[in-house]
Order: C-alpha cells, then structure tokens, then sequence
C-alpha cells in the first residue's frame, strides 16, 4: 500500500445546548457508537469452530485497484481457510473445455460442493483477487510455461480456465498443433489468440533425463534417471517470461527403484544413491540451468513446493481412501510435518534472485476435501484406487494460481512488450 494519508479532517462545530439536550445528544451518539462497532462482526459462524482458524461466512470486499496490491510486505503461504459463498462466482466452473473429465468431480457424482466455497486468508494481508484481464493484458506478446508432473499440469488447466474468463470468445483459445488435451502425455501448447499469449505445459515428472541403461550396468538396470542432465525441452524455454516448476511427487522408490529406474552421474550407475541425494543433485543441475539463462531483473521463474497427498488406512495401492473428507482439517495434530523434498528445494533456491519458491504445502494440507477420491472419470473401474493426490476443479490448484498472480504482482510482471 502506498504511503498516502487521509485528508485532516475539521472538528464539527456545535450550537451551545441546554444539559437535558446535551445528555440526550451524547446518549444518541453513544448508541450510534456501540452500533458501527457491533455491526461489521455481526456474521454468523458456521457450525464448526477451527482450532486452526475461525470459519465464517463471509462477503469479500471488492478490489477495484488491482495496483494498490502490487507491493505487499506478506508471507501468502500462512494463513487461514474461510468460508466464502461469492468465491466460486469469480472463477470458472466445470463447463470450462481445458479440464481433463478426472478432475470434474461434480459431473463424475460428487454430490457436495462445500469444497470450492473456502477461500484463503493470508495472516496479515489480503491475497488480490485473481484478475484475468489484467493479467492478459500483463501478458501479451509473451510466454508462460508450466513444466513438471501431473500435478503441475493439474494447476496448468486450472490457470487455464481461470485466465480464459479474461477472453469473451473461447474459440479464440486453442491448442496450436491440434492436439487434445486429454491423456496426452508430451507437451502441449494453448494460444490466447487477442493476446498473441501461450501458455503451455510439458510433462517431465522428473526434469532430467530418462535414459537407457549405460553399457555394462547391471541386468536389473531397466532405466537410468540421469541427475546431471537436463530433459531437451530445456532448450525450448530460453526467453519465456514465467516459468513453474514443480517436482518430488515421482521422487520415491516405488516409482525410481522398485521399477528398474537407477541414478546415473556422469558414464556410471550409482547403485546406492537414495532418492533424496537423486533428488538434491537433479535440483542443483536445474539450479544452474536457471542461473545461466534467466535475469531476475527480466524474467520469472518459480518452483513449487510439495503439494499433499491425503491417502488414510492405507497408501494409494493398499486400499487408501479420501471420500469421507467433506470439510478441511480442523486438527492440528493432523498436519503432516513438512515433507523433505520441501527442505531440500528451500537450499536449491537459498541465495537465487532468478527464482523463487511458490509455497502451496501448507494452505493444500488442511485441505484434505479437496481431492476426485472415489469421483474419477467415466470408464474408471469401480476397485481402481482413490485419486487423493490430484485436486477438484475448479478447486485448490485455483489458490496456488492466486499467490502465482499476487507474486507476480508483487514483482509488477509485465512481458518485455508491454513494458
């Protein structure tokens, strides 16, 4: 907020009364008083009482000057879930074509919809208001890329639908190379043609390179992730003027490992190099990418911390559900401790003015109703497991892309064009 005062106000001037005209006019102005102090708390509670933070219903102001935002002093990620009835007006709903049918909880029978109506208070601030126009209008002429795994793409397409709400004719977005956006697993690329903007998503859950087994490694080598090289769609980015990243969900030995997947550095096979090492050098080889090719002056690079999982009696392949979380968590002896591929991110970022950390753990761990769980899409076997991992949309993801917006905000983002 900029330091502008208010006006000095003048003291009112008053005609001399008589002392029955003068009680009865500091009586008056005392009723007055009590009244403007009571009214603005009068809303009611809902009938849960957070242990974590009050729970209210709750209208929004409006926020008509999106520039009286742009330098907030506010850590966006410590904050507080409230019940908000006008939130899901703002944004977009299940119709939007740039939702894959798993992540259309609704339409695939989930029959409450309490989870799209919480909208996240940061302690000590207020989080902007999602505006697409401006950000369109921020964003011409330029490039926005999402690069990870699927829950990166999760947020993509709820970026998507969020920032189409700036564009009356839909027909207007589309992929360039006709691809659906569907089970595609390789990259794909939307243009917002008024604005001559693309924002596209590639699907690297590892951001290295997957190779074959090097010559002479063992037989039970089926694959090597090579932690010291970087995918090739890295070639592509150079010049794109926001970047998301985010990692660690693949990062475990059920999907490294147990599936014939081993570290490489360099020619050879580390054997028995932990995951988390894996992890640490894979981010340190991103580190220096990010380094050596982006100004922190120019461009806008993030990485995501770790978004939870919210697997109970059992993990996802052993029977682990999610359906009957209907509200958030109240708990706070339920909130996992923070998961060590965040630690581990933190360091990689310490000391870059190129990129900064877009911190969702938190604020997605109280949100346990959040999840598809039982809801996936049609043709989905009736024993597949629960999806507690992805989020509903419109849902959660539409938060992360909040705090991406009030970051950029923060930054006064504007492509090099319109500048």
């Amino acid at each position: 907020m900029d330091n502008n005062k208010f006006p000095p106000r003048q003291l009112p001037t008053f005609q001399i009364f008589t002392k029955k005209e003068l009680k009865i006019t500091f009586c008056f102005l005392f009723l007055i008083l009590i009244t403007l102090l009571i009214i603005p708390f009068s809303f009611q509670p809902t009938s849960l009482f957070f242990s974590l933070g009050f729970r209210f219903r709750f209208r929004r102001p409006p926020i008509s000057d999106v520039n009286s935002l742009t330098k907030p002093v506010c850590d966006f990620s410590k904050g507080r879930w409230v019940w908000d009835e006008t939130y899901p007006i703002q944004l977009y709903d299940e119709d939007c074509p740039f939702l894959d049918p798993g992540f259309r909880c609704r339409k695939n029978g989930r029959l409450d919809k309490g989870y799209r109506n919480w909208r996240w208070q940061p302690e000590n601030c207020l989080l902007p208001r999602f505006n697409a126009s401006d950000f369109l209008n921020r964003s011409r002429n330029g490039r926005i890329v999402f690069a990870g795994d699927s829950i990166g793409r999760n947020q993509w397409e709820s970026f998507l639908c969020m920032l189409s709400q700036g564009v009356s004719n839909k027909s207007l977005i589309y992929e360039e190379h006709g691809k659906p956006i569907s089970k595609h697993r390789g990259f794909l690329s939307f243009m917002f043609f008024e604005y001559n903007l693309t924002v596209q998503y590639y699907r690297l859950p590892f951001l290295v390179t997957i190779d074959r087994p090097p010559l002479g490694a063992p037989k039970i080598v089926k694959g090597t992730i090579r932690v010291d090289k970087l995918h090739w769609y890295f070639d592509r980015w150079a010049g794109a003027d926001v970047l998301v990243f985010n990692g660690g969900h693949w990062w475990n030995s059920d999907k490294t490992t147990k599936m014939g997947l081993y570290f490489q550095e360099g020619e050879s096979v580390n054997m028995k190099m932990d995951v988390m090492d894996a992890f640490s050098k894979s981010l340190k080889t991103w580190r220096s990418w990010v380094l050596a090719n982006f100004n922190a002056k120019r461009d806008f690079v993030f990485f995501c911390s770790f978004a939870p999982v919210h697997y109970r009696n059992g993990t996802w392949n052993e029977g682990g559900n999610c359906d009957d979380n209907k509200e958030p968590e109240t708990k706070q002896e339920n909130i996992q401790l923070e998961p060590q591929s965040n630690n581990l991110v933190s360091q990689v970022l310490e000391g870059m003015n190129s990129a900064q950390l877009l911190n969702i753990t938190y604020l997605s761990e109280i949100r346990k109703d959040g999840h598809p769980s039982k809801y996936r899409e049609p043709g989905t076997p009736i024993d597949a497991p629960q999806d507690c991992s992805h989020w509903c949309l419109p849902g959660v993801p539409d938060t992360w892309n909040e705090l991406l917006y009030a970051h950029l905000l923060a930054k006064n983002f504007r492509t090099m064009t319109t500048r």
